[in-house]
């Protein structure tokens, strides 16, 4: 059970350092860096690594996928 947990963890994660990466890209008030948007990236793919880990490559692919096909246009998860 640890590892579904574990893996809800991991997706949330992602989106929120998506999330993060798309409105300081976006967001008409913020200019971030550069560096600030390749940091959220890398901690995706390091989150996506240990959902491999944990589910398997192509499940983790499915779930990193629905993840991000979650949030809208405007870069946010649509509750």
């Amino acid at each position: 059970m640890e590892s579904k947990s574990e893996v809800a963890n991991l997706l949330e994660s992602i989106r929120l350092s998506y999330e993060a990466a798309h409105r300081a890209l976006y967001a008409p008030s913020i200019t971030a860096p550069h560096e600030f948007i390749t940091e959220r990236m890398e901690h995706m793919h390091n989150a996506h690594s240990q959902l491999k880990t944990l589910v398997g490559e192509h499940e983790a692919m499915r779930l990193f996928n629905q993840t991000l096909d979650a949030i809208g246009e405007n870069g946010t998860h649509d509750d």
